[in-house]
């Protein structure tokens, strides 16, 4: 079965506590099953991964990506500024997709840029769960 990578970066942990009326009343393991279930209904065994360390999430991505359909990650903040996390994406050189529970582009000013989206063939933003199904759908037609 092909591998696919999944990544969430900080306080996507917090998901169903951190401004429901933003990013929903569901939890990350509610995430993680949904994202699961769909990836293997395309084939796909999902390695998932949430931190709120950027590092460890580069060591994962370094670790898992190798050999792998793709990645789908949701940086969070993470999209805003972190150039070590672009080169880690651009290094392995695999398709990627990144996604964006909320609209990043109706929000603070801040958030409407994101460093990371570069390394991406796409960016899904504002679909919440949905946009995790809709990249993986994408990454098995790769």
């Amino acid at each position: 079965m092909k591998r696919v990578v999944v990544v969430n970066g900080p306080n996507l942990n917090l998901l169903g506590k951190r401004e429901p009326h933003i990013y929903g009343t569901r939890s990350l393991e509610d995430l993680n099953q949904t994202v699961r279930e769909k990836a293997r209904s395309l084939g796909f065994d999902a390695s998932l991964f949430q931190s709120n360390s950027e590092g460890d999430i580069i060591d994962f991505l370094q670790k898992e990506g190798p050999g792998s359909a793709g990645i789908v990650i949701n940086p969070g903040a993470l999209s805003h500024y972190s150039l070590a996390l672009y080169d880690c994406l651009q290094a392995l050189a695999l398709p990627v997709v990144e996604v964006h529970l909320s609209n990043i582009h109706a929000r603070e000013e801040f958030r409407s840029k994101s460093v990371t989206a570069r390394a991406a063939r796409g960016v899904i933003t504002g679909l919440g769960f949905a946009g995790y199904g809709l990249a993986l759908e994408f990454l098995a037609e790769q």
